[in-house]
């Protein structure tokens, strides 16, 4: 069996009305229900989107942890939500991947996660 991540960039999911995003809300969640059932479903969920005032960063590289607010990089495109899925191979991966930009109505990228050693 095999992980894989599956995310999207806040910036992908576009503008739209209110009851847009509450009939996504409902696909989602039976999408996760189906990756219950089918007992792929590691873990999945959206990032709070007040980035600067809940994200925070950790940084070893002067000799000791330093922590600040914020994100690490300030770039234009910050993660919005991940799905982290355990599937035989890629063709399942690919179709869990499709089942979720269908029901969240925007596009989501996958990947897979290297085993730790």
């Amino acid at each position: 069996m095999a992980h894989y991540v599956v995310f999207f960039n806040q910036q992908w999911v576009g503008d739209h009305p209110d009851e847009w995003f509450r009939e996504r809300g409902r696909l989602a969640k039976e999408v996760v229900d189906q990756m219950k059932a089918a007992g792929v479903l590691v873990f999945a969920g959206g990032l709070d989107e007040d980035v600067a005032g809940t994200a925070f960063s950790a940084d070893p590289s002067g000799g000791e942890v330093r922590f600040r607010g914020g994100r690490y990089a300030e770039t234009e495109e910050y993660l919005g939500g991940l799905t982290v899925i355990e599937v035989a191979d890629e063709a399942a991966a690919r179709m869990w991947a499709g089942r979720i930009a269908e029901a969240c109505g925007w596009p989501q990228e996958a990947r897979p996660i290297v085993p730790p050693p």
